[in-house]
């Protein structure tokens, strides 16, 4: 994770704030929309924390209509989407006041009073413990080659049953580029996901599968751990590890079989 002066992220938060109307033009869940949110939504848990009001503000944003909607029985697709693009926009207005607010603290504060971090030392440790029961324990559970990711998937439940560890399973839905992605197992205290990915064919696919996942992700969650279960087809462990790792928060586990 980047080394913020107060200085540097002063700039940060004045940049997001000037590309707003960029993504305004292109429209609710455009590239460029798409782009400012990953990237500010990343600056300002960098900046001010994952329980910010800041990041947590910004994170609950759904950039369209979610209340009740009254339509005309004529041309109600076309209605529909008026009703989103107004609530994308009038959203696009409250993150500028919020990163206005989110200016004003830094301008009067010291850059490390601003911060309000999320993992407490015993959210670490469960944070830790479910790597290594990825890392230690599941490869000891799978006797035969798994033909489907779900094999393995169950494998891993079975192991957060056994150790008492509280999860949601496929949930939650996060909508990403007009797609939706659900994380194999979520952790919502520990604001964490876990996908399990089964390595059959080259690399180059699951490469692009991994990173669409993890600009999905950062939208809802803090930390994400890729469990890869491969059956030989991953060449050099760390090359393949450091494509992931260089994001923040994001931990990739090779387990050969």
């Amino acid at each position: 994770m980047k080394k913020w002066t107060k200085e540097s992220a002063l700039q940060a938060v004045r940049n997001l704030i000037e590309q707003i109307s960029i993504a305004q033009s292109e429209g609710r869940d455009s590239e460029q929309h798409i782009r400012w949110l990953a990237n500010a939504l990343r600056i300002l848990e960098e900046i001010f924390g994952g329980k910010s009001r800041y990041y947590l503000t910004l994170a609950s944003y759904k950039w369209r209509e979610t209340g009740a909607m009254m339509l005309d029985a004529y041309d109600m697709e076309y209605q529909m989407e008026r009703m989103h693009n107004d609530a994308f926009y009038s959203q696009m207005k409250q993150a500028k006041g919020l990163l206005l607010a989110a200016e004003d603290q830094l301008r009067d504060s010291e850059i490390s009073e601003v911060y309000d971090g999320k993992d407490t030392p015993q959210e670490t440790s469960e944070i830790i413990k479910i790597i290594n029961l990825g890392e230690k324990k599941l490869r000891k559970l799978i006797r035969n080659s798994p033909e489907r990711e779900k094999e393995i998937q169950e494998k891993f439940e079975d192991l957060l049953i056994a150790n008492e560890i509280e999860y949601s399973k496929e949930h939650p839905h996060i909508e990403y580029s007009s797609k939706k992605y659900i994380p194999d197992f979520s952790f919502e205290k520990l604001d964490l996901a876990v996908e399990i990915k089964l390595c059959k064919l080259e690399e180059k696919s699951l490469i692009a599968q991994i990173n669409d996942d993890i600009l999905a992700y950062r939208l809802k969650f803090k930390n994400i751990l890729f469990i890869i279960y491969d059956l030989g087809n991953i060449r050099d462990i760390d090359t393949f590890k450091n494509v992931f790792e260089k994001h923040s928060d994001v931990i990739v586990l090779i387990i050969k079989h």
